[in-house]
């Protein structure tokens, strides 16, 4: 019985301190921040919501599940992503998609969602790999 219950402890993936760009993943509030997740509903397969940026940089759009992330300035366009990023299994992020951004208020989209809720969360950080092609990925 221990020798199953040891082999089962090994096939669960142990998930490592987290880093700390994604720290606040675990923490719940109200609207996209680095310093927590929220939780936004979906209709018909899509969320959306805004976040104003202060500074400068890259940030990255973190997802509990499998969907299109776009990012655009007010009712413009949707940005090109400048790299994306494969989730954290253990702490249930599927993907981080990452744009450059300037000073100012975006609305973030998700589309193509699979459950009723979506639980996102802002990442400040400089992804140096992974660009994207040109055209849209994500």
């Amino acid at each position: 019985m221990l020798i199953l219950i040891a082999g089962l402890a090994m096939t669960v993936p142990q998930c490592a301190e987290l880093p700390r760009s994604l720290s606040g993943w675990e923490r719940s509030a109200d609207g996209l921040d680095t310093r927590h997740a929220t939780t936004i509903a979906a209709k018909h397969g899509a969320a959306e919501t805004q976040v104003t940026i202060r500074k400068a940089g890259t940030f990255g759009i973190a997802a509990d599940q499998p969907g299109w992330i776009d990012v655009a300035r007010g009712s413009g366009r949707p940005l090109r992503m400048a790299s994306r990023a494969p989730g954290v299994t253990c702490a249930k992020i599927e993907k981080i998609v990452y744009y450059r951004l300037e000073p100012g208020t975006y609305r973030v989209t998700v589309a193509k969602l699979q459950k009723p809720q979506v639980k996102l969360m802002l990442v400040y950080g400089n992804r140096s790999q992974g660009f994207a092609r040109r055209g849209r990925v994500g």
